[in-house]
């Protein structure tokens, strides 16, 4: 994927190539800019330079929350997978049998 997504940050653009792992590199940026929007409603003066940091790193905070709760839910998810794999294996072998 040659393609280079821009995404517009207090004003400012910032350009990217994503690899290839990226399916959805739009989709991906507009993700961050809805947390950033989400984070720049909770400060009163959005123009100073430390409040863009602080609403940064609020956004980046609420993103990291996200993929953690993620990969909790994935490795639950992996975990009920194999508990019910290894049930029907059982089975199956005590069917065989």
């Amino acid at each position: 994927m040659n393609e280079i997504i821009t995404i517009d940050l207090f004003g400012e653009e910032f350009r990217f190539r994503p690899d290839n792992q990226v399916e959805n590199p739009k989709e991906v940026a507009q993700y961050l800019k809805s947390h950033i929007k989400e984070a720049e409603n909770m400060f009163q003066n959005k123009t100073s330079g430390k409040n863009q940091i602080a609403i940064l790193l609020l956004a980046a905070m609420n993103v990291s929350k996200d993929f953690h709760e993620l990969k909790v839910q994935y490795t639950d998810l992996e975990k009920e997978i194999d508990n019910k794999l290894s049930f029907l294996i059982e089975k199956i072998d005590k069917g065989i049998e």
